[in-house]
């Protein structure tokens, strides 16, 4: 077991989680997984936390004033955090600077989901980054795609709720999970060398 427990409270639902090139662990907690969801009466803590575990087990929220986080992800060079904030009411995909000591300076919405919330299904779900840095962020009705400066490029039609994505094969392919199937894409880019990322079961 690596954590179940922040502040002597259970954590709700772990959900995606990725690797620092310190080996430092940084995982989103909404509460997906629990029955009630946000209202679920075994609910311990009063936020949806983003974690950061080190290597040596201690463990710190670097977030909590986000709703739903859920996907997150490094920049190729680990010095920024993207998060998806999975809330209908404010589905926006946010990035925070990495510091120095491992935890996060203020964050900034980079790109807000509301316009394809109201026209399809899904919410910003989960992302992942590329070698040049930019943002493939599950959505609604697909991968939506964004350069490092928040300019969108266009988005990967799936016309169904898309949960979440990762890199394959020989890091150039997509494998998507949309909906009731799970897509396989060839791109003309590939995963960031530098980092190991990953989508995961809850931490238990």
């Amino acid at each position: 077991m690596l954590a179940d427990r922040y502040d002597g409270k259970r954590l709700n639902s772990p959900n995606d989680l990725v690797v620092a090139p310190n080996g430092d662990l940084y995982f989103t907690d909404p509460p997906f997984g629990l029955p009630g969801t946000f209202t679920d009466s075994a609910k311990e803590l009063p936020f949806q936390g983003v974690y950061r575990l080190t290597p040596d087990g201690v463990l710190t929220a670097v977030i909590t004033d986000l709703k739903a986080p859920n996907g997150l992800g490094f920049s190729p060079e680990g010095k920024l955090l993207y998060v998806s904030n999975s809330d209908r009411e404010r589905p926006t995909w946010m990035v925070y600077p990495v510091l120095g000591d491992g935890t996060l300076g203020a964050g900034r919405q980079f790109a807000d989901a509301q316009a394809w919330v109201r026209t399809g299904e899904g919410v910003a779900d989960g992302l992942k980054l590329d070698q040049q840095g930019n943002i493939f962020a599950a959505g609604p009705g697909g991968i939506h795609v964004f350069a490092p400066d928040g300019t969108r490029l266009g988005r990967i039609e799936t016309g169904v709720p898309t949960g979440n994505l990762n890199w394959g094969e020989d890091g150039s392919v997509l494998f998507i999970a949309a909906n009731h199937s799970i897509l396989r894409l060839r791109t003309a880019t590939a995963a960031p060398m530098a980092l190991s990322s990953a989508a995961s079961p809850p931490v238990r």
